[in-house]
C-alpha cells in the first residue's frame, strides 16, 4: 500500500523523491523513457502524473509508458475530476484546505467519487495547501483562491491541523508550478511538528540545495517538476543525497 509505505518512512524519518510529469510538457516518447531511465537508476519513489491545467489527451499513454518500463508507483495529481485515469496505481485525492473555493474542498470530489470507488486507484485523502506571495500562479488562478502568505507561518500550522483532525492523510506544502521561490523551511519545520501525518513538499525546488533545505526541514517527499524539465541533471543530484541521508538512518536501526 503507497500511504502505508508513506506513513513507515515518515514514522522513522526516511526520505523520498517524486517526480511531477506534467501531459502538457511531453512533446514525445524518446524525452519521457529518457526521464523514466533516470528516475529508476536514481530510485525515484514516486510518479505524479497530471496538473492544474491539462489540455492533452496523452495522460493515459505517459501512464502506460511508465509503467511498460519499470515498477514506480504512479500517482495521479489531478487538478479537476475531468482528469481521471483509472490505470494510475493511485491518487492524491486532494481537497485545497487553504483556500475557501467549495469546489476544490469537495464539489469536484463528488463527482469523482463514484468512478474512483469503482476503480483500483489507492485513495490518498490530501490536504492541499498553497503557500506563498504570489497569487498569479496557475493553480492560484484556476482554483480563484488567494495562498497563504508564506509568514504566516501559524496559520498555514493550524490549516495542516485542521486537515488532519478531518481525516487526511497527508499535507501537500506547495509553493506553485515554477515559483521563484520554494515554501519557506520555518514555515515546513512548524507544519511538520504540528501534524503527525507525511508531510509532502513542491513547488519551486529547482536546485539540490533547495530540495535538500526542504527535506532537513522536514518534508518526508518532496515533488520536482519544473526543476526536472529544465535540468534533467537535478534528478541525480537530489537522489544522490536522499541516499546518502537514508544510509545513516539504515546504520542507526
Amino acid at each position: 500500500m503507497i500511504l502505508e509505505n508513506l506513513q513507515r518512512n515518515s514514522f522513522i524519518g526516511k526520505k523520498a523523491i517524486g517526480i511531477l510529469i506534467d501531459p502538457d510538457k511531453i512533446e514525445n516518447d524518446h524525452g519521457l523513457i529518457k526521464l523514466i531511465n533516470i528516475c529508476i537508476e536514481n530510485q525515484v519513489d514516486y510518479f505524479l502524473v497530471g496538473g492544474s491545467l491539462v489540455t492533452t489527451n496523452n495522460t493515459s499513454h505517459i501512464i502506460s509508458t511508465i509503467k511498460a518500463h519499470c515498477h514506480i508507483p504512479v500517482l495521479l495529481f489531478p487538478g479537476h475530476s475531468i482528469y481521471l485515469d483509472l490505470s494510475a496505481d493511485g491518487i492524491l485525492f486532494l481537497s485545497l484546505i487553504s483556500g475557501r473555493n467549495p469546489e476544490l474542498l469537495i464539489g469536484q470530489h463528488i463527482l469523482a467519487a463514484p468512478i474512483i470507488k469503482r476503480s483500483q486507484l489507492e485513495v490518498l485523502p490530501t490536504g492541499y495547501m498553497l503557500i506563498g506571495n504570489n497569487n498569479e500562479s496557475t493553480v492560484s488562478y484556476l482554483s480563484n483562491t488567494i495562498p497563504i502568505p508564506s509568514s504566516k507561518v501559524s496559520v498555514a500550522a493550524s490549516t495542516a491541523m485542521a486537515g488532519e483532525m478531518l481525516g487526511l492523510k497527508l499535507i501537500y506544502l506547495e509553493a506553485g508550478s515554477g515559483a521563484k521561490i520554494p515554501v519557506p523551511e520555518k514555515l515546513i519545520k512548524v507544519v511538520k511538528k504540528s501534524v503527525s501525518v507525511p508531510v509532502i513538499v513542491g513547488g519551486g525546488l529547482n536546485s539540490p540545495e533547495k530540495a535538500i533545505k526542504a527535506l532537513h526541514a522536514g518534508a518526508d517527499l518532496i515533488i520536482l517538476g519544473n526543476g526536472v524539465e529544465e535540468n534533467p541533471e537535478l534528478v541525480i543530484e537530489v537522489s544522490d543525497r536522499i541516499m546518502n541521508y537514508n544510509k545513516t538512518l539504515d546504520v542507526h536501526e
